[in-house]
């Protein structure tokens, strides 16, 4: 049996969404939020643009490149590029996880799009890169937040393509290195790597992206909080901080405050090499840990974000699904009980396991704690199955 840990990690939050806050956070640290003002008021419009520069700035976003404060987080933001562009060429949709599954849904179903080719893979793994036609657009995620599997390059892009690239990279960006020259819509969402706070999401468009949506009207309505063009044009008030609808001038200030910290860490480089580290920690832990092994096998394509896990003990995964399940909740709610880590279960579509956020809002240390009442979790989890047999 292994000995209970002592020691509980500072911040024992490890949620893939939304993630944990900032080192050093505090609700004080928001006291200059322009609450009970309009967001269209000078005061509302210069945080929304201090937002949007901070972005560029951190995330190292091209100048050519606009970037929009949109409603309803990553989801509204890929859901407006997917409705406002795509149509006039043949679609290419890449699925490995849940959420990949969710936009070829989309696109399908409700948009009913004829001409769409869907490469897919299983959790763990990455389709086939090789088989994207350049001619056609692309949607797809950049980093699986469910399955723990990322794109490791921009390589199979082409630079010539014809197409348009749509990348949903909530779980990737200020964690993994975004190849713009290959990107012609970007999304994510406050609450993931910077640990902002919900319902807003980011939408950056290249000029590529623009001269698509001022070219192509769809054919089908699309909803106010979707529309990007007045008269032809693009509404460039939307990449100036005049959101489509009225923005939480807290959150607004929650992400200007992360933005800040995330420059006080070093940037983009240094944002990247503390997500790094602690993946590095579960990294070397599993390789001294026989019971315990990354859902993604290539390390090539493996997540410095939404790290997912698996138990590969012979006694678990021996068991019926139902029951490995079973078992993956056991040790996850042990951990939770004892207050030493949250939100550490798989997603509910994906296999049973952990998944275990390691963006740069985590403190390395605290993930090496956390190892140490994993461990614990899964002998108490082993007695209690010992018991049951």
């Amino acid at each position: 049996m292994a000995t209970k840990p002592t020691v509980r990690p500072a911040v024992p939050h490890f949620s893939s969404g939304p993630c944990a806050k900032r080192p050093g956070w505090s609700p004080e640290k928001l006291k200059d939020a322009a609450l009970g003002r309009s967001h269209r008021a000078k005061i509302g419009k210069a945080k929304l643009k201090l937002a949007i520069e901070l972005t560029r700035e951190v995330l190292e976003v091209p100048k050519d490149y606009r970037i929009g404060i949109v409603p309803a987080s990553d989801t509204g933001a890929v859901e407006m590029a997917l409705w406002s562009l795509l149509g006039p060429r043949k679609i290419t949709m890449l699925a490995w996880e849940s959420f990949g599954e969710g936009w070829v849904s989309d696109v399908a179903k409700e948009l009913k799009l004829k001409d769409v080719t869907t490469l897919k893979a299983g959790y763990g793994e990455l389709p086939d890169l090789a088989k994207v036609d350049p001619a056609s657009d692309v949607v797809f995620t950049w980093n699986g937040t469910t399955s723990g599997v990322r794109v490791p390059n921009a390589d199979w892009i082409k630079a010539d393509r014809e197409g348009l690239t749509i990348c949903d990279a909530t779980s990737a960006a200020f964690a993994q290195p975004l190849a713009w020259d290959k990107l012609d819509v970007v999304t994510f969402s406050w609450q993931k790597a910077l640990g902002g706070e919900a319902a807003h999401g980011m939408l950056i468009l290249s000029p590529r992206a623009v001269a698509r949506l001022e070219s192509y009207t769809p054919p089908w309505p699309l909803p106010k909080i979707f529309r990007m063009t007045k008269s032809g044009k693009i509404n460039e008030g939307i990449f100036e901080g005049e959101t489509i609808n009225t923005p939480s001038m807290l959150c607004v200030e929650d992400y200007i405050d992360t933005l800040s910290w995330a420059k006080s860490v070093g940037g983009l480089k240094g944002l990247m090499a503390r997500a790094d580290a602690s993946t590095k920690v579960l990294s070397d832990w599993a390789a001294k840990t026989p019971w315990v092994d990354f859902l993604a096998k290539d390390p090539a394509i493996r997540s410095n974000t939404s790290v997912c896990m698996k138990v590969v003990d012979p006694q678990v995964t021996a068991l019926p699904a139902d029951k490995q399940a079973d078992f993956a909740k056991t040790l996850v709610n042990a951990i939770e009980k004892e207050g030493a880590g949250y939100d550490l279960g798989a997603y509910r579509d994906a296999p049973p396991g952990l998944r275990i956020w390691c963006g740069a809002t985590v403190e390395a240390k605290d993930v090496e704690i956390l190892t140490q009442w994993l461990d614990w979790a899964f002998a108490e989890a082993k007695a209690q199955l010992a018991k049951a047999a």
